[in-house]
């Protein structure tokens, strides 16, 4: 997109956020659900196929792009972005990066065009490190059998397609013997179990998958290649880094403006509590992570998009951000003083949300041990050097 295109955009996905997503805040709080109508104003931007590829029906925004954009969506409950993350994110771009033609001309437009596709990765045993993944695809005739339990699948219960990770190899192979299948929600033997019930993020879903002996065919195999599905993963889930960052900065944008707002009009003693030096000290540290913060995101995707740095940028952009809001959370909630611990107000409900970002798409820890373990080698490389 040229600058103008952009910025059209960026205009017209703030104006629903903040025009049709934030009054009806409360609605999908008490609801767990997204209405209809937002959904609907989702599709006709666009906005279930922003990052994908032109060709197929998306606008083909950069991260860059993708980023200012998550800014927006982080400032609403996260159930708005939730309905077309995966989409753009973690599943569509399995497809993208790893997919053969005609699973692309099959599915790209379908998802650009409001279908949903969840990223069947995480299991009981397996997370942040798949390498204990045992959901397994075997060889039966012309196609493969399926057969396995996924976890805390996000748009599960009202999925079109699964992007399913299973292991194609021996369990000894680790990470290498993964491979990726594209499996139909509507196919027999795929189940999926009652919404999980969670601390936050009311309106976007998870759940349990069942895969009961589901047959594939051969054209069901990303990228018809075996053994993939790792890097695929990898690949996904690096992005979608930087993309969740984003969103933590939105979010804390919101805290902070809900913060000054609260400390400005609310008084103690007759005064302001926005007086007191150490409520005023309170916003200023808000104020510096949300600075840091978007900082630390642009500069991510920027580097990203460029290819200069999609390993240890990614991972501390995700590990500053999604600690960043929990903390700026807490923050809010001491500002807001009995208020912020009741039900109902803004800074209560995203003091729950908050609390997911440290973990999905890789934990905290993940992302420390990615970035140390990077430096480590690369001093390494430079000694042999």
């Amino acid at each position: 997109m040229d600058a103008a295109d952009f910025k059209a955009v960026r205009d017209a996905v703030r104006r629903l956020v903040r025009e049709d997503v934030v009054p009806r805040e409360d609605e999908i709080e008490a609801t767990d659900a997204v209405p209809d109508a937002v959904r609907r104003k989702a599709v006709e931007m666009g906005l279930f196929g922003y990052t994908l590829p032109e060709e197929h029906g998306g606008l083909g925004a950069t991260l860059h792009e993708d980023v200012q954009l998550a800014f927006e969506f982080g400032y609403t409950t996260p159930a708005f972005r939730s309905m077309f993350g995966t989409n753009n994110g973690i599943a569509g771009k399995v497809l993208v990066n790893a997919g053969t033609a005609e699973q692309q001309q099959k599915w790209l437009p379908r998802l650009a065009d409001g279908a949903i596709a969840s990223f069947a990765l995480t299991e009981a045993e397996a997370g942040s490190d798949p390498s204990g993944l045992t959901t397994r695809a075997v060889r039966d005739g012309d196609g493969y059998l399926l057969n396995g339990v996924k976890r805390f699948i996000t748009n599960a219960p009202i999925a079109d397609l699964f992007v399913v990770f299973a292991r194609t190899g021996e369990q000894s192979q680790g990470t290498q013997g993964i491979s990726v299948f594209l499996v139909e929600a509507d196919l027999p033997g795929v189940s999926v179990g009652p919404k999980d019930h969670k601390t936050g993020q009311a309106g976007a879903w998870t759940a349990e998958v069942f895969l009961d002996d589901v047959r594939v065919g051969a054209d069901a195999l990303v990228g018809g290649e075996e053994g993939a599905g790792f890097g695929a993963a990898m690949k996904s889930l690096i992005r979608g880094r930087i993309h969740i960052a984003a969103l933590c900065v939105g979010m804390a944008e919101r805290i902070l403006e809900e913060s000054v707002a609260y400390a400005a009009a609310n008084k103690q003693g007759g005064r302001p509590i926005g007086e007191f030096q150490l409520v005023q000290a309170m916003l200023a540290e808000i104020q510096t992570g949300v600075l840091a913060g978007r900082a630390m995101v642009l500069d991510a995707a920027q580097k990203y998009d460029s290819a200069e740095d999609r390993r240890i940028r990614p991972s501390a952009t995700k590990l500053y951000c999604s600690e960043m809001v929990s903390k700026a959370a807490d923050l809010a909630v001491q500002i807001h003083g009995g208020m912020g611990y009741m039900r109902g107000t803004v800074v209560e409900r995203c003091f729950r949300d908050a609390r997911l970002f440290r973990i999905y798409e890789g934990t905290s820890e993940v992302q420390k041990l990615i970035v140390g373990r990077a430096l480590l080698k690369g001093a390494t490389q430079k000694g042999v050097q």
